[in-house]
């Protein structure tokens, strides 16, 4: 039996770009050859893919690290890296992917859809891309950017056109391995679901609905008493709710108390859910108290909504309650625009891009730490091996106001400055 696990944390992260690389010509009768040094290739991205064959997320939470592969370095010749694949990874639709703070960055509902949450970095520049009329030999080179990297938070809301709720025991799990192909566990003791169970119902070779029993849900699931908080998310995506109840009171409880508590627990949880079609499937009619009880029931909902008495036992009352709900779906279908019926297409989605850290400058300790988003991808890639490689790198410092922004703090010449991994000590530049 698959483990159903419908929520994760996972960090993911694109693949490194590759390195530029420094070359020169060196072929027999070419005198001057010139900078022939290839680019590195971009790094993979990391890509979720919805799946609509796939029921959990147990998969990740085996392997919560998620790094896509690096692009190649560049090698002489002008020979460019290859740039790197793709991870690509499945999930199930219905996975929406959130922050760690929660806010919903995006939602997988239809099979191939693609989220590309973690892009990979480009590869840096070989030597050749250096050369100017004035540098005609440069002896420097770009090493590749990182990839992005990100914390998310992947959960799973069940696609199920009709949801059963419920009080544990009150034959939800018999009423949907009489319906359907499913086969939950059942039993006579509470939480018999432990997990959410999808059952497809077949009315005649044309007609079918999803149909999902979720574990019971007991007073207090809103705020996370017993099982019903945990599951309660997957009747979220549901159009079409059915409250099962046991009108036999065969625990001794009233079944006008219990829908009225079902109905307050949704309430709590998210209060359109009470704005959804429903319908009330009065079971357990085979036992000999359910008709007296069936007909003070009657009387206290004073047509609140369809009542329709089953046995999910025998079987008694079931079609008619099964044309109901699939009536109340199509009205449902019928009413949302023309582009949520359709089948969804491969299209990819790009989360937002990660907040940017401006450049700012802090004396901590006795060292000048240069933060920022821009300045830090600059020291990663810069080629500090050579002199021609510093030199360049330091002109860049200046056309992004790095120095300036120390002199405005306060540094000394012979002071301390640290970007990144990277420590320097500052001199000013001489004036030429």
């Amino acid at each position: 039996m698959e483990l159903f696990v419908d929520r994760v944390k996972v960090y993911v992260k694109g693949g490194d770009g590759g390195n530029g690389v420094v070359s020169f010509r060196r072929e027999k009768y070419v005198p001057h050859g010139g900078p022939d040094g290839g680019n590195g290739g971009a790094g993979g991205d990391v890509i979720l893919v919805a799946d609509k064959h796939r029921s959990t997320l147990v998969d990740f939470s085996y392997r919560p690290h998620l790094r896509a592969p690096a692009g190649k370095h560049g090698e002489g010749k002008n020979k460019h890296g290859r740039n790197a694949p793709p991870l690509i990874l499945e999930v199930p639709a219905g996975t929406e992917i959130k922050d760690e703070a929660g806010n919903l960055l995006a939602d997988l509902t239809r099979h191939g859809q693609r989220a590309v949450v973690a892009r990979g970095g480009r590869g840096g520049r070989g030597n050749t891309a250096f050369a100017t009329a004035r540098r005609r030999a440069p002896s420097f080179a770009e090493k590749g950017e990182a990839g992005e990297e990100r914390t998310l938070i992947l959960e799973l809301k069940l696609l199920a056109d009709v949801g059963m709720v419920g009080f544990p025991n009150a034959g939800k799990s018999t009423l949907l391995s009489r319906i359907s192909a499913a086969r939950p566990k059942i039993g006579d003791y509470p939480f018999t679901t432990l997990i959410p169970q999808l059952g497809v119902v077949t009315l005649d070779r044309e007609r079918s609905f999803v149909v999902a029993d979720l574990p019971g849900i007991v007073e207090g699931a809103h705020c996370g008493v017993g099982l019903g908080y945990q599951f309660l998310r997957h009747i979220e995506r549901t159009r079409v709710l059915i409250y099962v109840l046991d009108l036999a009171g065969t625990e001794g409880r009233d079944p006008f108390q219990d829908y009225l508590a079902l109905r307050e627990e949704l309430r709590r949880y998210l209060p359109s859910l009470l704005e959804r079609p429903a319908v009330i499937a009065a079971n357990k009619m085979d036992l000999p108290a359910a008709a007296s009880n069936l007909e003070v029931f009657a009387g206290k909902i004073q047509g609140e909504g369809e009542l329709y008495p089953i046995s999910a036992v025998t079987g008694e009352g079931v079609k008619p309650l099964l044309e109901a709900v699939y009536r109340l779906w199509q009205e449902q279908l019928r009413s949302l625009p023309v582009e949520e019926e359709e089948e969804g297409k491969a299209e990819t989605i790009y989360l937002p891009p990660l907040p940017r850290r401006e450049m700012a400058v802090r004396l901590e300790k006795g060292v000048y730490l240069v933060s920022g988003d821009e300045v830090e991808r600059l020291v990663r890639r810069a080629d500090l091996s050579s002199a021609a490689g510093r030199k360049y790198f330091q002109k860049m410092l200046e056309e992004l106001g790095v120095e300036r922004a120390l002199l405005e703090a306060g540094i000394k010449e012979g002071d301390t400055v640290r970007i990144g991994d990277h420590e320097f000590i500052f001199y000013l530049a001489e004036v030429t």
